[in-house]
């Protein structure tokens, strides 16, 4: 199924339409695609484009949709250039000629900016909860380490005495301002651009404010052209992601110095260590390694689309 190419006399070269394809990746945006297209329904019920009864068929098919992707029962076919035509193709193919007017007033354009903003609201949703569990933590080992003495270090030498809890809590508020940059990175996302269309608006008279309450945003854009093109809000969340990669990468690297026989101060949990198979006597701390490892990842990523 093609979203375009009317105008065409000739089908889209193999080697373009696979260069071109961004299914592999914004697969994974299927959830907000599908909630995206609910609320757009919504909003063509009040405009009168589509009827109660097309708009609950319409739904249907897009909840079906979602569970075969859910349970990994969805083929992607060709032509499904990505996440936005292949679950409009399949829908279709469920509810009949009906389907074809969900995109009605609709582009690809606003509606793949309302997928990537919502994404990365819910995956700050996420996040947010799992910090505040590493930051319990700090805290409870903390606590109960309050006046163990070791030594702080400047240039790996012997400084000054601190205790095993200071050095925990050092790490405790990196955390906090993570998740300072975390809210502000969701505040910026939290604008719903659907109903822009390509970059000038929608030619239908859509209840904008209907979107964005049924889809969970606090407030509409209010320029179209600047909706469809911005994504700084993935930048701001790009970089809280980096910051809080480079904090647990310092955290991962001193409990790897400091679980050294040289050192000694801590004792890795076997559950999170592996072995040598060469050398029996090894603890190995890969999950520390692997996680200084995929911060740079998430710099790199961040680089990636600044300059892109």
């Amino acid at each position: 199924m093609k979203l375009w190419g009317g105008r065409f006399a000739r089908e889209t070269d193999a080697l373009v339409r696979q260069f071109n394809d961004s299914i592999g990746y914004d697969i994974r945006f299927f959830q907000e695609d599908i909630d995206g297209s609910i609320a757009w329904t919504k909003g063509l019920v009040k405009a009168e484009i589509l009827t109660a009864d097309e708009a609950a068929a319409i739904v249907a098919g897009l909840e079906e949709v979602r569970k075969e992707l859910i349970e990994d029962r969805f083929t992607v076919a060709a032509g499904d250039e990505d996440i936005h035509t292949a679950v409009e193709r399949r829908m279709t193919e469920i509810v009949g000629a009906t389907g074809g007017k969900l995109h009605t007033g609709r582009s690809r354009n606003d509606q793949a900016a309302t997928d990537f903003r919502l994404w990365i609201m819910r995956a700050i949703d996420e996040i947010i909860p799992v910090i505040t569990e590493l930051q319990a933590a700090l805290i409870d080992h903390a606590e109960a380490n309050l006046n163990v003495p070791m030594p702080g270090y400047t240039h790996l030498q012997h400084a000054q005495p601190v205790t095993w809890g200071h050095f925990l809590l050092s790490h405790f508020w990196p955390l906090v301002r993570d998740k300072a940059r975390f809210v502000a990175a969701r505040h910026t996302a939290d604008e719903l651009p659907l109903g822009s269309a390509a970059l000038a608006g929608t030619g239908f008279p859509i209840d904008r404010d209907l979107l964005a309450d049924a889809l969970g945003f606090s407030r509409i854009t209010q320029n179209s052209l600047d909706a469809v093109s911005n994504r700084d809000y993935v930048a701001d969340f790009l970089y809280a992601a980096s910051m809080l990669g480079l904090h647990l990468s310092r955290l991962s690297e001193q409990l790897i110095l400091f679980s050294s026989q040289e050192f000694g101060f801590v004792r890795l949990d076997d559950a999170y260590s592996t072995g040598s198979s060469l050398m029996p006597q090894k603890k190995n701390p890969d999950t520390l390694e692997l996680t200084r490892g995929k911060a740079g990842r998430l710099l790199g990523n961040m680089v990636g689309l600044l300059a892109t």
